[in-house]
C-alpha cells in the first residue's frame, strides 16, 4: 500500500469482534435486570407499602365492581336466653282470668237500708252485704281488703293474668253477695279469692281460709267446685303463711287454717273455684298492728298472689 499499511488479516478481525461482543452482552443483560427490578418496586403501591400476600389456603377476594358492599343482614335482637324480641314472654299466668273480691265496701256504712235487704243465696236468704269490722283505732276492714286486693292485682297482672274486681271503691255500696258470685261466674274465672279480715274476740290471732261446702238447692250447686276450691285454699294457706309469717288461727277449724262453710252466698252461688281468706283478726291488738302496716299488707298480697299462681300452674 502507498501509506505503508497492510490489510488486516481475516482471522484476526473476526477474533476482535467476538471479544467485543463477549464483553458487551453481559453488561447489557445486567442493565436490563437493574431496570426491571426498579420498575417492579414502583408497581408495589403508591404509598410504598407492598400489597398483602395471600396464603395458599385462603380464598381469593372477588374483584371489586366499584359499587358499595351490600350491608350484612341485621342480627336478630334477643335477651340472654335467646328469646327474640316481640315474642311472648312466657309469663306464668298468661291467658288466665282471676277475680279478686275485696270484702265489703268503704261506703256501705252510708247505705244501711240497701245493704240490709235480703238476697237469695240458694239454700237460704242473707243480707246483701255488711259494713265489715274494724280495728279498735277505726281502720276499716273494707279499706284493708281494697288495699291488699290492689297490691295482689299488680303482682298477678305482672305475671300475665287478667284480673277483675267485684268492686274497686267505685260503687256507692255493695255489690251484694249474690252479685259478687255472679261477677266471677260471668268472667269464667279460673280462680276467685274474696279478701277479708276477721272480727273475732281480742286475744284470738291468725288467719284462715274458708272453703265452699258441697251444697245443692235453689240456685246453689257447688258440687263441681268443692274439690278445686280446696286445692286453691290449700295453696293459699301455704303461701300466705310463708309470705307473712302468720300462723293459721287456732280459734276456728281446729287450727287447720281451712274452714268449710255452706252459709256464704259468695261461695254457694259460685260456679268457679272460689275461697275466702280472713287475713287476721282486726280486734286483736297484735294482729291489728300487722293489718295496719303497709309493709305487712304487701307481704299479704304476695301470699295471695303466689297461692293463686301455684293453683293455676298445677
Amino acid at each position: 500500500m502507498s501509506n505503508g499499511s497492510f490489510p488486516p488479516e481475516p482471522g484476526r478481525r473476526g477474533g476482535t469482534l467476538a471479544i467485543v461482543l463477549a464483553a458487551l452482552i453481559p453488561a447489557c443483560f445486567a442493565g436490563w435486570l437493574l431496570w426491571s427490578s426498579v420498575g417492579d418496586a414502583k408497581d408495589d403501591g403508591a404509598d410504598g407499602v407492598g400489597a398483602p400476600t395471600t396464603s395458599s389456603t385462603s380464598s381469593p377476594s372477588p374483584p371489586s365492581s366499584g359499587a358499595p358492599a351490600a350491608p350484612s343482614p341485621p342480627t336478630p335482637s334477643g335477651n340472654a336466653s335467646g328469646k327474640q324480641s316481640g315474642k311472648p314472654s312466657g309469663k306464668p299466668l298468661a291467658g288466665k282470668v282471676v277475680v279478686l273480691d275485696p270484702g265489703h265496701n268503704p261506703n256501705n256504712r252510708d247505705h244501711p237500708s240497701q245493704i240490709a235487704r235480703l238476697v237469695d243465696i240458694g239454700t237460704d236468704e242473707k243480707e246483701c252485704d255488711t259494713t265489715g269490722t274494724a280495728t279498735n283505732s277505726g281502720y276499716a276492714e273494707a279499706s284493708f281488703t281494697l288495699d291488699v286486693a290492689r297490691r295482689a292485682r299488680t303482682l298477678l297482672e305482672a305475671r300475665g293474668a287478667t284480673v277483675r274486681f267485684t268492686q274497686d271503691g267505685d260503687r256507692p255500696y255493695g255489690p251484694c253477695v249474690d252479685e259478687r258470685a255472679e261477677i266471677g261466674n260471668k268472667a269464667h274465672a279460673d280462680a276467685v279469692v274474696s279478701v277479708h279480715a276477721d272480727g273475732a274476740a281480742a286475744g284470738e290471732r291468725g288467719f284462715h281460709v274458708i272453703l265452699p261446702k258441697s251444697v245443692r238447692g235453689g240456685g246453689a250447686d257447688t258440687s263441681a267446685i268443692t274439690a278445686p276450691s280446696r286445692r286453691l285454699g290449700e295453696r293459699l294457706r301455704s303461701r300466705f303463711a310463708k309470705a307473712t309469717g302468720s300462723e293459721p288461727a287456732r280459734y276456728i277449724a281446729d287450727g287447720s287454717g281451712l274452714d268449710v262453710r255452706g252459709d256464704l252466698g259468695g261461695l254457694n252461688l259460685s260456679t268457679v273455684p272460689k275461697v275466702f281468706i280472713e287475713c287476721g283478726n282486726m280486734r286483736d291488738s297484735q294482729d291489728a298492728a300487722e293489718l295496719t302496716d303497709k309493709t305487712w299488707r304487701e307481704r299479704a298480697a304476695d301470699g295471695v298472689a303466689q297461692g293463686i299462681t301455684d293453683f293455676l300452674n298445677e
